[in-house]
């Protein structure tokens, strides 16, 4: 049995405390991950492993092996792709979340591009726009919209998405076209949150270098970005979006871009990828061409 096969089995049940997760993660039965982690075990002559009903927790020597095996997988990643001058020669998996929006409007129609460059590489793509945990839930690479709260990972910036404010022509019609703060109140705001329940902080906008909020009212309240472009396409009220999410329906008259001079600060874009010594050289590549073509729609990319 391939012995950095089972390492890599072990590090992945270590990093998610789950047999069958970390089977869903790569691609296994429940049941060859057990084993694998079992023949470990017996190749090493101890236990790695607590298990309960509930939780898989790492031994004292558990834990000691997950260190030393996540330098070694590491540097064996590294090395196997070291003499490969070729991009064509880069294989292996990519497991990519992306926000829904920029997935859908901007990443997917270039992915031909990254994959003819990359023949042997395969991406699992996730499209979502909550934060996923990347240790936890797999992710090689991450690009994230907004502030950043994960402090055990690493972050690359990428620069910075305008912001626009807009509404429909239907709403406009009905509500008239708000031009001064004070007109907000006779206006409708499509809240947005990130998890149901939550409460929106209102109309963001920017007075010097001071962010601040106007409460607004609203009927209508999306935890996702698609639902968010879709309410105001409907009429529902005021949205602030990227720029570059509503584009299109700009240039076509579908959605009126208001309050020129009360935008919301740019939001930061980020990619991040788990911190370690060597990032294998399928993600570095994946990062790099994501980064190419972010630059192109984002303001301040390095």
């Amino acid at each position: 049995m391939n012995k950095l096969e089972l390492l890599r089995t072990f590090v992945r049940v270590s990093e998610v405390s789950s047999f069958t997760l970390a089977a869903e993660s790569l691609g296994l039965p429940r049941s060859t991950v057990s084993e694998q982690v079992r023949a470990l075990e017996r190749m090493l002559g101890t236990q790695l492993f607590n298990r309960t009903t509930r939780r898989v927790r790492a031994t004292q020597d558990g834990v000691l092996l997950y260190e030393r095996s996540k330098d070694l997988l590491s540097g064996m990643d590294e090395i196997e792709s070291l003499f490969r001058a070729d991009d064509a020669e880069l294989a292996g998996r990519l497991r990519i979340d992306l926000p829904t929006m920029m997935a859908r409007r901007l990443i997917i129609p270039l992915l031909p591009q990254f994959l003819q460059r990359f023949p042997r590489l395969e991406v699992e793509l996730s499209c979502t726009d909550r934060q996923v945990d990347l240790l936890r839930e797999g992710f090689d690479c991450v690009m994230r919209i907004g502030a950043l709260h994960d402090l055990d990972v690493a972050a690359r910036p990428v620069g910075q998405l305008s912001m626009c404010n807009c509404a429909s022509p239907t709403y406009l019609a009905r509500y008239g076209v708000p031009r001064t703060l004070q007109d907000l109140a006779g206006h409708q705001l499509v809240h947005y949150v990130r998890t149901l329940g939550g409460r929106s902080a209102g109309f963001e906008y920017m007075h010097g270098n001071e962010v601040r909020y106007q409460a607004m009212a609203g009927v209508v309240t999306v935890n996702n970005a698609e639902a968010y472009s879709a309410a105001c396409l409907a009429g529902l009220g005021l949205i602030q979006v990227p720029a570059v999410a509503v584009t299109e329906h700009l240039q076509r008259g579908e959605l009126v871009a208001v309050l020129p001079d009360w935008q919301a600060p740019a939001m930061p874009v980020s990619l991040l990828y788990v911190r370690q010594r060597h990032v294998p050289r399928r993600v570095q590549a994946f990062m790099q061409w994501l980064g190419e073509v972010l630059r192109s729609q984002v303001d301040g990319g390095n």
